[in-house]
């Protein structure tokens, strides 16, 4: 097997998921370098989803493997064979890899700074003022300066999903999983959350975004993967695919969306 690229924070290898007798993932394997935003695109119930909660052990995979900076996540081998890693080794793997999801989650009794200094302080120890900091800087990175005393009640939903965010960020994590991040939001707002992502893409965090933003998927990519019933179709950068792509399914598949 040839030694992987020192740049690459996942690998994933012939990953395999079910749901009882529903096969949702079948053999996909991707790889995902360091400042890379990888953008997966698909019908809904083509395994998207899935993938992403799979790399970061909320959904436990059925075969294959996912390393994330060459460590794997969820397992661990012994005598040749993965068994499953203590609660305690998959939680501090999360703290390397930021979730945002469709819906915002946040604290509802916690204001937005109270809600990005949560986690550093509480799991990694960070020294309170250092984390309160902190976490001013990323409210301001995701254009909440002004929010940071307002309870999540009483912001929207592009405001709320800019404090998941800014969550997210506050573990200084080595990879970002977005989740379809615009899809619980009214269309006015959206853009407002795709521009904090567009910025992140620019900056070099590294990044999976499962989206229907095709227009983000456009300018922010570095690469599109297009999946469809539990395999990987099709991949390549944005123009390629969305210009010409190869395959058929994804040619219908964009036919109806663009």
């Amino acid at each position: 097997m040839t030694e992987p690229p020192a740049d690459l924070v996942v690998r994933a290898v012939g990953v395999e998921k079910r749901f009882g007798r529903l096969e949702v993932l079948k053999g996909i394997s991707l790889d995902v370098r360091k400042r890379e935003t990888v953008c997966i695109i698909g019908p809904s119930g083509s395994g998207k989803t899935t993938f992403i909660r799979c790399i970061n052990h909320l959904e436990k995979i059925d075969g294959g493997r996912i390393e994330v900076n060459g460590h794997l996540i969820g397992y661990r081998e012994r005598n040749g064979q993965l068994v499953e890693d203590s609660e305690r080794s998959i939680s501090l793997q999360r703290t390397q890899i930021g979730m945002v999801f469709q819906r915002f989650n946040l604290f509802p009794h916690k204001t937005a700074l109270e809600n990005v200094t949560e986690a550093p302080v509480h799991v990694l120890g960070v020294d309170k003022s250092q984390a309160t900091t902190e976490a001013v800087a990323l409210l301001a990175r995701v254009g909440l300066a002004d929010k940071r005393d307002v309870y999540p009640g009483k912001l929207s939903g592009g405001q709320q999903q800019r404090v998941a965010i800014a969550r997210a960020l506050a573990m200084k994590p080595a990879l970002m999983l977005f989740d379809e991040p615009t899809s619980a939001l009214d269309p006015e707002v959206i853009g407002e959350v795709l521009h904090v992502m567009e910025e992140l893409a620019h900056e070099g965090m590294t990044m999976i975004v499962v989206t229907h933003e095709m227009g983000f998927a456009k300018v922010a990519a570095d690469r599109v993967v297009m999946m469809d019933e539990g395999v990987i179709v099709e991949e390549g950068e944005p123009e390629q695919l969305f210009d010409s792509p190869e395959h058929s399914r994804t040619k219908q598949f964009l036919s109806k969306i663009l």
